[in-house]
């Protein structure tokens, strides 16, 4: 059942459009993150969905019922926020409690609440303490726990991670996971963060420019991009992209193409559907861990390898990669096996995996 669902819903300041109408359904239970470059309208979305902003056009509807006029307080949802937004004179126990208060809720039913969701996160030692006297991550802790003493229909997050360090931001990915896991609730969580969208999303919107570029789950989007920017936007180091021209289609309807900044010559890409009126400019799209070392370098191989000096050599720990140029941005990354490590200034053979090629037009469409 879709628990809200946003129906040609669009929102401008003035004469700036910065949601263009769409479409926009989250089943019950997911956890959808949305996620996309700063300014591309995520923060503007989750806002109206809570009330926060109101909608230039379209409407809202969680649970079957249209919210769109509603006061944030009638929707049913709660909002956690970048910057925790807690009382800093007020107790964890009087901050998670207020929204309790102002519903009038019972003393003693009150407490019992509070206590089953400092436990859930680990709260419980910290309840008479002031938000001065606590981690980041704990007043993150906090925020989530004032959330969900209210039993809202729907989670609201706005980059609730930024502000924390990349050690406490692994570990709230992992305690929002398990917390998602344990309340069975509904999640919409925006960030610019593509990890943070893959480790914890059900379900993925990319925008771009306030419009839906794709959606589906993370495996969904890193396995088959719909567009240049998909591709990308999704994956750590991002796609290779490199310009191309098609000299054919094969006899299985692949394309044939060369890729003339790389000398390579007759590479047979898939396609996502067999089609004969290919462009002759292409963009061909290769993940670093799709290009394999060629060890043993043939003439069979002449023009089918590429070639890449090395510049600089990047140990992540679990993966390796090589760069063949210190600009990251024009840089083609390839995968390197653990203990293989090509002095500066080496010249190093690759080859595509195969199946491992996208195929681009140059308006940034897959093919």
């Amino acid at each position: 059942m879709t628990v809200t669902e946003l129906k040609n819903i669009s929102k401008s300041f003035g004469s700036v459009r910065v949601i263009e109408p769409m479409d926009l359904k989250i089943k019950r239970g997911d956890l959808m993150v949305v996620v996309g470059p700063s300014g591309c309208g995520k923060s503007t979305l989750l806002r109206m969905i809570a009330g926060l902003e109101q909608a230039s056009s379209g409407s809202i509807h969680i649970d079957g019922v249209d919210v769109t006029s509603k006061e944030p307080s009638e929707r049913g949802v709660t909002m956690v926020f970048q910057n925790y937004a807690l009382y800093p004179h007020m107790s964890v126990r009087q901050n998670m409690a207020f929204g309790l208060e102002m519903g009038r809720m019972p003393k003693r039913e009150r407490e019992a609440v509070i206590r089953k969701a400092a436990a859930t996160l680990q709260l419980e030692e910290f309840l008479d303490r002031k938000p001065r006297q606590l981690s980041g991550g704990q007043r993150q802790r906090v925020a989530i726990g004032r959330a969900i003493v209210r039993s809202p229909k729907l989670f609201l997050f706005d980059e609730p991670l930024s502000n924390l360090d990349a050690e406490l931001r692994a570990q709230m990915r992992l305690e929002i996971t398990r917390l998602h896991r344990e309340l069975g609730s509904t999640m919409i969580y925006v960030t610019h963060d593509q990890v943070e969208a893959m480790t914890l999303a059900t379900q993925i919107v990319v925008l771009r420019d306030g419009r839906i570029e794709q959606t589906g789950t993370p495996g969904e989007l890193y396995t088959d991009p719909d567009t240049i920017f998909v591709a990308g936007f999704i994956g750590s180091p991002r796609m290779n992209l490199l310009p191309a021209s098609v000299t054919g289609v094969d006899e299985r309807g692949r394309a044939i193409i060369d890729v003339l900044p790389a000398n390579m010559t007759g590479i047979a890409v898939n396609l996502r559907e067999v089609r004969t009126d290919l462009p002759q400019d292409v963009v061909l799209g290769v993940r670093p861990e799709d290009l394999i070392l060629s060890e043993d370098h043939d003439v069979e191989r002449e023009g089918k390898d590429l070639w890449l000096t090395c510049e600089i050599i990047e140990d992540l720990g679990s993966s390796v990669f090589l760069y063949n140029s210190l600009n990251r941005e024009d840089a083609i990354v390839a995968a390197l096996p653990r203990g293989r490590k090509p002095g500066h200034g080496s010249i190093v053979p690759y080859r595509i995996a195969p199946d491992g090629a996208y195929l681009f037009d140059r308006d940034g469409r897959r093919l």
